[in-house]
């Protein structure tokens, strides 16, 4: 029989004392702080973005800024985490609203010698930056101005394939490149900051995941208090200079100095510093230019025909670009000269850098051979698989005598155990999409939008970025559009006059502060467009590793409610008041765990007479975040042993129909599948297995939809009373005379 299942999981974990409080509950960086203080001449051991993060410290920077994402996320949780340790050195600190206020931060650095740094997420944040950034690059800066950007390319990518190549060529950026070794990463950061200082352009450092990732080593520097800090303040402001605004008519001259002077003073610190690195080769009469990023993978490749060694040592010249942007006329010709052919290896679609060798070397009358993307994949992450194909090629008609066989070979023997796994397996393996956590409070308000709609009829659904976009995998494959963090509701305006029936745009509470107030909310209210906007309150920007935001629950609501073992920590109304204050009418708040609730609102905000926007604020605190409050406290309980109750949930299998709706309508990982005890039913059964949070989802979604009455709610209790252990004896003894009667 169906016990109805509570689904709120304040109801679901209770114990008896409330003396155990958790105040931090969010990701600790101690041990990457501590290795931030490492002084002169001791060894750092880490991952790239940290020694980056170290980097930066050793330059003297003065101010650091940002928007979180991956790969370059720690970087700024580092920092802010860290802030006792960076009031010490005077560097100021800053979490960004988005990457457009992390660009225009590095605005000190045209009047003032004062070294920053920002960073962000891609071309998806360079993109938001883009306004910022042009206006920065104008004026040009007098102290060090650098980006530190994650290059997310390739298949392990979660955002559009683009390159941050563009803006660098567009708005006259340096961007380096660097080879991904620890040491030398740092260096290049050391010299970005120079580079940037000596041609007053703001610099780029393109890191790929694997940059990001790579763990190694390096000598320490001290680190470097900057001279203007938050502890050395200036006294005056600088003299008003209208040369240094992006505005008309100074903007004509400032386009000009790009040209004659910061592009010379730029080019003249690389060749003077040997920022970009010259490998020779035994065959002289080839050469490889190379993307610093991908010179890894690029020695791996040659290491299968032969032509490389395991500590990185080529046979084939090699010309390093640590800074790709700009390239160096004389340098890339020099490196031609006399050499039958040239390989560009670069990664991504265009092929900026090789068109721009091409010019150079048509240009300079140099006549060697160029080759790049008519060997190489033109789109695509460049694997080891990938360049050697390209470089099986490239050797087979420049260097005959090579050892192709060797690569080609390794390459039909990668193709041929493939083959041979597939075979073995028989049919290819189910896609495997990333999904919601488990107990994630958003799954099930698309479980409520796939009942409502079997009332409403299909919807128009712009989805946006961020954790709710995993609703456009199965089983729920709802949204039409992804156009920007926090834009769904500015992506249906062009919908909403031509639909009969009204749009939904979904959005998170980090997308709303992020981009969808304005660019949405507002323009929506302005227009007076009849529409549905659907906020997850989760209260952190929980995509991105759940750093606070300004609708972040308040330490002491966090400490309530894990007082009371409570799903939500909620107590913040930041953006209740703000679309209040703004002229929202109607507006409902919903727990996302009430199915049924849920999509009886969601059906309210379809039908209602009113004629405008209507919101609908989902509340459900990230499950990530309350499982690392709840369970030091319950470890903490359980060792004082003191009473825990624990909430199970679970399929009977006698009951369940094996029609497995509750699969479809829920795609929690948790609810799977096993094979039906009943040797008279072939149909496998439903099962709730290990891992199951006790967020009631499953009972919910059998409840609101009338589904099969197979769930069950069991408490289980840890170091329980003297009476009920009584009781629970008396009982095992009943149940036994029970099956021996």
């Amino acid at each position: 029989m169906v016990l109805p299942c509570a689904a709120r999981i304040a109801d679901n974990m209770r114990c008896s004392s409330k003396k155990y409080r958790r105040h931090a509950v969010e990701v600790s960086f101690s041990q990457e702080i501590e290795s931030l203080r490492l002084g002169a001449g001791q060894a750092f051991h880490g991952e790239g973005i940290l020694a980056i993060t170290k980097a930066l410290l050793q330059s003297g920077v003065a101010y650091v800024g940002g928007y979180q994402g991956a790969p370059v996320s720690h970087l700024l949780d580092v920092m802010v985490q860290a802030k006792a340790y960076m009031d010490e050195l005077g560097v100021h600190v800053e979490a960004c609203a988005n990457e457009a206020s992390a660009a225009a931060m590095l605005g000190a650095s045209i009047h003032y010698p004062l070294r920053g740094a920002v960073t962000w997420k891609s071309i998806v944040g360079t993109n938001v930056a883009a306004d910022a950034l042009s206006n920065l690059s104008s004026p040009g800066v007098l102290g060090g101005a650098l980006i530190v950007v994650g290059e997310d390319f390739g298949e392990g990518a979660s955002v559009i394939q683009e390159r941050t190549h563009a803006f660098a060529l567009k708005s006259t950026m340096c961007l380096l490149d660097p080879r991904p070794e620890l040491g030398h990463m740092v260096n290049t950061v050391e010299h970005a900051f120079r580079l940037s200082e000596a041609c007053n352009m703001p610099a780029i450092l393109e890191l790929r995941i694997r940059a990001c990732h790579v763990r190694g080593s390096f000598v320490c520097k001290d680190n470097v208090a900057p001279a203007i800090s938050t502890k050395a303040l200036m006294a005056e402001p600088a003299s008003f200079n209208y040369d240094k605004l992006a505005h008309p008519p100074v903007t004509f001259g400032h386009e000009k100095r790009k040209v004659e002077e910061r592009i010379p003073a730029a080019r003249r610190y690389i060749v003077e510093n040997n920022l970009n690195e010259l490998m020779p080769g035994e065959h002289t009469q080839l050469g490889i230019i190379v993307q610093g990023g991908v010179y890894n993978t690029l020695i791996r490749a040659l290491q299968q025909f032969g032509l490389a060694d395991a500590f990185g040592e080529s046979a084939i010249a090699l010309l390093v670009l640590n800074v790709t942007c700009p390239l160096v006329p004389d340098q890339i010709a020099q490196f031609a000269l006399g050499k039958h052919a040239v390989l560009v290896v670069e990664e991504g679609s265009p092929e900026y850098i090789e068109q721009e060798v091409s010019t150079i070397l048509r240009r300079q009358d140099v006549q060697t051979k160029l080759h790049g993307k008519d060997m190489l994949s033109a789109t695509g992450e460049y694997t080891a698989e990938a360049m050697a194909r390209g470089l099986g090629a490239f050797l087979a008609q420049h260097l005959p005598s090579a050892a192709v066989g060797d690569g080609l070979a390794w390459l039909a023997g990668n193709a041929e155990r493939r083959t041979a796994v597939a075979a073995t397996l028989g049919k290819p393996l189910p896609i495997r999409p990333p999904g919601f956590c488990i107990g994630c409070p958003e799954r099930p308000v698309f479980s409520a939008l796939k009942l409502a709609q079997q009332d409403l009829g299909p919807v128009h659904i712009a989805a946006d970025i961020g954790c709710h976009a995993f609703g456009t995998f199965a089983p729920f494959s709802f949204g039409h559009s992804i156009l920007g963090y926090g834009m769904s509701l500015a992506s249906r305006a062009g919908v909403s006059p031509m639909m009969q029936r009204r749009t939904l745009s979904i959005m998170g509470d980090g997308g709303f502060w992020h981009n969808g107030l304005l660019t949405g909310v507002q323009s929506a209210l302005f227009n007076n467009d009849d529409a549905v906007l659907m906020i997850f309150k989760n209260g952190y920007t929980a995509a991105t590793g759940t750093q606070d935001i300004w609708s972040t629950p308040s330490q002491r609501s966090k400490d309530a409610a894990t007082d009371k073992g409570a799903s939500s920590a909620h107590a913040n109304q930041s953006i209740e008041r703000t679309l209040q204050g703004m002229g929202v009418q109607w507006m409902r708040t919903v727990t996302t765990y009430e199915v049924a609730k849920v999509r009886e609102t969601i059906k309210q905000a379809f039908t209602s007479d009113f004629n405008g926007l209507k919101v609908i604020i989902a509340e459900g605190e990230c499950q990530l975040e309350r499982q690392r409050r709840i369970k030091p406290w319950i470890a903490s309980l359980l060792q004082k042993k003191e009473r825990v109750v624990r909430v199970k949930y679970g399929v009977d299998e006698d009951v369940c129909n094996g029609d497995h709706a509750c699969i479809r309508l829920s795609g929690c990982p948790t609810l799977t599948l096993k094979d039906n005890p009943d040797p008279l039913k072939v149909d496998p059964v439903a099962t709730v297995i290990d891992g199951c949070v006790g967020c009631g989802l499953c009972g919910e979604n059998a409840h609101a939809a009338t589904l099969c009455p197979s769930f069950y709610r069991a408490e289980v209790i840890q170091n329980p009373r003297w009476h009920e252990r009584l009781l629970h004896g008396l009982r095992q003894g009943f149940i036994r005379a029970l099956q021996s009667a």
